[in-house]
């Protein structure tokens, strides 16, 4: 590796011999190519489940409320049933809650990032052999 006087590396020059990992995203479709489910509607749920309001799974995650609305919205609308319940604030305040279905959904979603994840790890042991370069 070629490093300059700034301490900074080459322009074009990699880290060099770096282990490099396969990596995927995982997302759910609706016939209409429309995504119904992503990684950051997942971690939305989990949020919610975890503290049962949807302002402060926002907070947590740095989301604006009206973006984490938007996205219980669409995935509201884009399954079979909800995946979230509402009620509304009043004295004792409101609160949002994951349905038994959006439970399931979000435990089916995890499970296949895992599976695709461990795919990848086996897959990539090929990778690795077969993008070594030969000297």
């Amino acid at each position: 590796m070629s490093v300059g006087k700034s301490g900074q590396r080459a322009a074009g020059r990699g880290a060099g011999g770096g282990e490099r990992r396969l990596r995927a995203r995982v997302w759910v479709e609706s016939e209409g190519s429309t995504a119904i489910l992503t990684e950051a509607g997942a971690d939305l749920l989990e949020q919610i489940e975890a503290c049962g309001s949807l302002s402060e799974a926002a907070r947590r995650l740095r989301y604006a409320y009206r973006r984490a609305w938007l996205l219980v919205d669409g995935l509201n609308k884009g399954w079979e049933g909800p995946l979230v319940e509402t009620a509304a604030g009043g004295k004792r305040g409101g609160g949002t809650v994951l349905t038994e279905y959006g439970r399931a959904v979000l435990a089916a979603y995890r499970e296949v990032q895992l599976q695709v994840e461990h795919a990848l790890d086996e897959a990539g042991r090929d990778f690795q052999a077969g993008t070594r370069r030969k000297e």
